[in-house]
């Protein structure tokens, strides 16, 4: 299952979900409580990491 980001549209607050791609759960704000959140595709999401865009050019740089 992929990992999601929220960003709340009223305190741009932003949150973490791992659910299916398909899915119509409603999730609320941890931060203000509101249900208006608006889906975006994280790093992982899209398969960007940092090794991928060059910011470790060894390859042997630690997670963070």
């Amino acid at each position: 299952m992929p990992i999601f980001e929220y960003k709340c549209k009223k305190c741009e607050h932003k949150m973490e979900f791992l659910e299916k791609s398909n899915s119509k759960d409603k999730h609320a704000c941890e931060k203000c409580g509101s249900s208006d959140m608006r889906r975006m595709f994280s790093g992982f999401s899209v398969g960007q990491s940092n090794q991928a865009n060059g910011s470790c050019p060894t390859g042997t740089c630690p997670l963070s």
